[in-house]
């Protein structure tokens, strides 16, 4: 099966990956939704999709903090899903990624996800750039005193269907961004100057097509930075890649992260 760049196989493509991020002064890797899919975790657009289950109309800030119905469905939703958050685990490109920085080959992970696996899978948090919040963690929009969202889950399962502030009784809203909500300007800020400043930007199951987030990688081509694409699918940026894997995320960076062990192993006996 053709993986892309030009018709090499994958053993080659992986082989060149490994030789870029060895040679690299600064790495960032951006990740979306597909290196979470392989964690169980679905999707919001399949046809198993959240979307299926929900009305992404209760994803709107403006829904959330107006509708005390909307919040009473969205505290729900694990049961529904049959998923919590806390039950998520990362999976072999999590910690491909984690290796990478106990390598010392990583500058920082920019991602769109809320799920919080690239720190459970041994990131550092403050390498890992939020760019759509995280929904491990719930905060009071009035007074903003946070709580892990397990703690409030608890609230919710001792039948409290729309938990509030228990400092000052205000609506408590999980960190994820939603609809109609803008991005962390601190993170959003950082996420460009590192994406500006790397020379080499790895993208991890994203198909690139949500803004202003998908704009990280074009930072960094723009900046003369190679550019890595690993996702299932096409992407709005396959024509400016370096190299293109159209593969399963944790099977190919579990793969690249051996080769650059060996490499650096190497390079340090010679």
């Amino acid at each position: 099966m053709m993986q892309g760049s030009g018709g090499k196989t994958l053993a080659e493509l992986i082989e060149e990956v490994a030789d870029l991020i060895v040679s690299a002064k600064r790495v960032v890797v951006f990740t979306g939704a597909g290196i979470s899919t392989e964690s169980g975790i679905p999707d919001f657009r399949g046809p198993d999709g959240l979307w299926t289950k929900f009305d992404p109309e209760d994803f709107t800030y403006q829904r959330f903090v107006s509708d005390r119905e909307a919040r009473k469905r969205l505290w729900g939703m694990s049961k529904t899903v049959g998923l919590s958050w806390q039950d998520m685990k990362p999976n072999d490109a999590h910690y491909a990624v984690a290796e990478l920085e106990k390598l010392g080959r990583l500058d920082c992970v920019i991602t769109q996800n809320v799920d919080g696996l690239h720190q459970k899978a041994g990131c550092s948090e403050d390498r890992v750039l939020q760019l759509h919040g995280n929904m491990q963690w719930a905060k009071c929009l009035t007074c903003g005193e946070r709580w892990r969202n397990e703690e409030v889950m608890r609230w919710v399962e001792a039948g409290a269907e729309d938990p509030e502030c228990v400092k000052c009784g205000g609506i408590i809203k999980p960190e994820g961004v939603f609809f109609g909500e803008a991005m962390p300007v601190k993170e959003t800020m950082e996420a460009e100057r590192r994406s500006s400043s790397c020379d080499l930007c790895i993208v991890i199951g994203s198909s690139l097509v949500v803004y202003p987030a998908a704009m990280m990688p074009q930072y960094a081509v723009q900046s003369g930075a190679k550019l890595v694409i690993i996702n299932e699918g096409e992407t709005s940026l396959d024509h400016a890649a370096d190299i293109r894997i159209n593969d399963r995320a944790g099977k190919v960076m579990s793969q690249v992260v051996k080769k650059v062990k060996k490499k650096l192993g190497s390079r340090g006996n010679s």
